[in-house]
């Protein structure tokens, strides 16, 4: 069914938003590269911060592969509930979203088993792949800093790792020794826009000169989110409903998002010990995390809004009875250590593994209907070589072993066994001007369904060339060059049956191949005393590429859909500038622009035939579909442009800001376009120092103050769950 969109909308925004961002940032970079004599401001400090995510340990500005980090302040003034939320302001990452207890992040346009999230450089081991109203569980309101890899990350994570990362780092098992006995931070807010009652501490602790202690915890409370209008689009109601005005209370209450209320309990311990030949660490952590799928948005197969049912049998009963609701557990045990100078050409050598017990059990009025879990190990050795010609490098061995589960009505996936083995190397060397990047790795994946007639094997083997090419001390230039490949998952090899969060019968396809990706990407890097800028265009050809095609069949009121393969590109760029435009007695003042554009489509013409099954009772119901060869992907991100005005004077800080996202109107077939929106948001804190080690701030962030109704492109649940209304957040941190 195809939708109008609004007559009022931000013209050609979808194919130019990421033109305006370049035009600004093109000027920028070039004043930089003039702007080298230093003599009337103070140049750019650039970032330090180490990304643990690679072995080499570089920071995010000297490493050719792109990547961002947030740490800090800025770290403070974006987490959100979700790591999706907390990632979302970056250009070129998005979140999914499922409601507000669920967000995963999407970046240039991939997401679910493409892009890994790792906690501490270690697989989450979540199911969060495997369903999108099933969340991540990582609680980025607990974390030091976090690590997003833009493009392939295989050669660190694996094959599954073809369209990014995003490193957690929490440090529980620490890294260096804390400058004091004893410190920590803890931080009460709230949200008027679910009723937020929030609060979360950390301490770490030395004991004697060598041993670090910590301990952390976070409990956060909301009631269901408020929201402009209602939370139904009447759209998405049946096209035989012609007065949508008539359909009164199905488009929900006025105001709210039912059943969006959310309840989250995580915490952790750890223990790591400092020597001078090496280090030994452990923690244990949990993350325990209720939420509710709003309603509308959960319908089993053969329930519709088809109102010639005689609904007077159900008269009686509670609507509140079919609330969803999903309980998650999952607990995680850390192990690290290494050895410095284990060997003559060695300059460390370093393990890391992590033992992980999730399950999430879906309550339907209360009552357990569907159980997931997912149970595994996953482990590291990573080994750094001394300088050898001038190559600096490392190489390793990572292995995984999980046994994924699920049972109940709504269990459309087997139980599957996945086995890794992945063996890389990565090596560097400056050239004069020209800095070089190198790295491969090949990885073999298992898996093992419960009741299939024999497992599947995939081998990955990824490359990989970076360079950066530096102009002079304020401009670089970058390129990348990637060959990557993924094996598929087991949803995407073994569903069968319904799958209520995309509302489909899904079918998967055990006769899969791998997917295989050729990146291309141009980058420049400019900094100079008054402007920070960077901007890159890629592109990626996709052989083989995975997705979910709707195939015009509807069975038990579900439409059927296929996963398939066929010839993909993606296309895109982003742009962010930062202008110091003034620094003087009434504070210094800075001007953030960014913005990103991706456009995804099939490589191709016409159509081809397939055959599928679909289950049905204790026998299938067989069909011939023809499937397109070309058009565009579902749910790809919309364009963005955003700014951000920003002011600090001693310890005052505020900004407001905000971001343009594009209507998106290249969908796919039986896709409906998206209307364009604005969110406009604002932050104000005071910090105070007590002393050398005490510290304090008090905060008030305000999000969507326009109160615009806002649904995502890339949410399943656009038509049944907006984006939160007007919120402000307040609170206090402390440091001590």
């Amino acid at each position: 069914m195809t939708r109008p969109l609004p007559s009022r909308r931000f013209p050609h925004l979808a194919r130019h938003a990421l033109s305006v961002a370049l035009v600004a940032a093109l000027p920028a970079a070039a004043q930089a590269a003039d702007d080298t004599d230093g003599q009337s401001h103070h140049l750019t400090e650039l970032s330090t911060v180490k990304v643990t995510a690679s072995p080499l340990q570089s920071d995010a500005e000297s490493l050719a592969r792109p990547v961002a980090v947030l740490t800090g302040e800025e770290l403070d003034a974006r987490k959100g509930a979700t790591l999706g939320d907390t990632i979302a302001r970056m250009p070129g990452v998005q979140t999914s979203s499922f409601g507000p207890g669920v967000g995963r992040p999407i970046i240039r346009g991939q997401e679910g088993p493409r892009v890994a999230v790792v906690a501490n450089g270690v697989g989450n081991m979540d199911a969060s792949t495997v369903s999108a109203d099933h969340a991540t569980s990582i609680e980025p309101f607990l974390a030091d800093q976090i690590e997003v890899l833009k493009g392939p990350a295989t050669l660190l994570f694996g094959s599954g790792a073809i369209g990014g990362a995003v490193n957690v780092v929490d440090g529980r098992i620490a890294r260096d020794l804390p400058a004091r006995p004893l410190s920590g931070r803890a931080e009460l807010r709230g949200n008027s826009v679910n009723n937020e009652r929030s609060g979360m501490f950390r301490l770490d602790g030395v004991s004697g000169d060598k041993l670090v202690l910590h301990v952390d915890g976070l409990v956060r409370n909301g009631d269901d989110f408020r929201i402009p209008g209602r939370a139904i689009d009447p759209a998405a109601l049946d096209d035989d409903h012609d007065d949508h005005a008539d359909h009164g209370d199905e488009l929900g209450p006025r105001g709210r998002l039912e059943n969006s209320a959310m309840r989250t309990r995580a915490g952790g311990v750890g223990a790591t010990w400092l020597g001078e030949s090496g280090f030994l660490g452990a923690s244990l952590g949990t993350y325990r995390s209720n939420y509710g799928i709003p309603n509308g948005a959960h319908v089993h197969a053969g329930d519709d809004h088809d109102h010639d049912h005689d609904h007077d049998d159900h008269a009686d009963e509670d609507p509140g009875e079919h609330d969803v609701r999903i309980d998650m557990v999952q607990n995680r045990f850390d192990l690290k250590g290494g050895l410095y100078d284990p060997l003559p050409f060695l300059q460390s050598l370093t393990v890391r593994a992590a033992w992980t017990d999730y399950e999430h059990t879906e309550l339907e009025a209360g009552t357990p209907s569907t159980r997931f879990t997912n149970k595994g190990v996953e482990g590291r050795v990573e080994a750094v070589q001394q300088p050898l010609a001038g190559w600096n490098g490392a190489f390793g061995l990572q292995f995984g072993d999980s046994d994924f589960g699920a049972q109940g009505e709504e269990a459309f996936v087997p139980g599957t066994g996945t086995r890794t083995l992945g063996l890389f190397v990565l090596q560097e060397k400056q050239f004069g001007p020209l800095k070089l990047e190198l790295g491969g790795r090949h990885d073999r994946v298992r898996l093992s369904p419960e009741g299939a007639s024999h497992d599947r094997d995939f081998g990955a083997t990824n490359l990989s060339a970076a360079g950066i090419w530096t102009v002079n001390d304020h401009f670089d230039l970058r390129f990348g060059v990637d060959r990557s490949e993924r094996a598929p998952t087991n949803e995407e090899l073994y569903a069968a049956g319904a799958h209520i969060a995309t509302r489909s019968l899904e079918i998967g396809d055990a006769n899969l191949d791998t997917e295989r990706g050729h990146r291309m990407e141009l980058g420049l890097h400019a900094h100079s005393d008054r402007i920070d800028v960077s901007a890159s265009i890629y592109q990626t050809r996709f052989k083989d590429f995975i997705y979910l095609a709707d195939t015009g069949v509807v069975e038990q009121g579900l439409p059927v859909r296929v996963w398939t393969q066929h010839d993909a590109t993606f296309k895109g760029a982003e742009a962010e500038a930062m202008f110091h435009l003034v620094e003087g007695d009434s504070g210094d003042w800075d001007l953030r622009v960014f913005g990103d554009y991706v456009k995804a489509e099939l490589d191709g013409n016409g159509s081809r035939r397939a055959g599928i099954a679909v289950p049905h009772g204790d026998h299938s119901h067989d069909y011939s579909v023809d499937l397109a060869n070309g058009g565009y992907l579902p749910r790809i991100a919309p364009a963005r442009l955003g700014a951000d005005l920003r002011w600090a004077r001693a310890g005052w800080r505020a900004s407001l800001g905000a971001v343009r996202y594009a209507s998106q109107r290249d969908v796919a077939p039986n896709e409906a376009p998206s209307a364009g929106y604005t969110l406009v948001n604002a932050h104000l804190a005071y910090r105070w120092d007590r002393n050398g080690s005490n510290s304090y701030e008090v905060f008030l962030d305000g999000s969507n103050l326009g109160n615009r109704q806002a649904r995502p492109h890339t949410s399943l649940l656009r038509d049944y769950a907006p984006l939160p209304g007007r919120g402000v957040a307040f609170g206090i941190r402390a440091w001590f």
